[in-house]
């Protein structure tokens, strides 16, 4: 009877472990999506940065990188210029912001596209 005990014991303690280490690892890797909409104060394609204030008139300084995925624009961002009306998907880690996706909503989107 005692074997079935220790038996029923490990299989607990190996099933608690393997739920502990998957619960860890599948919520350790995500990152928190914030969104920020607002007019480019400045843009500086030599580090990847570019300032946004958005409505509130907060400023937020975010570097994009190659993996940035681009909307309403030609060449990955290329023509982005102040005064430009951008939606910014980005995540933070350190106090650093880095784009996922940025999209220009200006009134002249249409006309950079084509």
């Amino acid at each position: 009877m005692q074997f079935h005990k220790r038996r029923a014991l490990v299989f607990c303690l190996f099933a608690f472990a393997t739920m502990a280490v998957l619960t860890n690892a599948s919520g350790q890797y995500k990152d928190v999506v914030h969104v920020v909409s607002g007019i480019v104060k400045h843009v500086d394609k030599g580090t990847k940065k570019v300032i946004v204030t958005a409505g509130d008139g907060a400023e937020h300084t975010i570097a994009w990188t190659g993996k940035t995925t681009w909307y309403g624009t030609k060449d990955g961002g290329k023509d982005l210029a102040e005064g430009s009306q951008l939606t910014v998907r980005y995540t933070e880690k350190a106090g650093q912001k880095t784009a996922v996706g940025i999209e220009d909503v200006g009134k002249d989107t249409k006309k950079a596209v084509q």
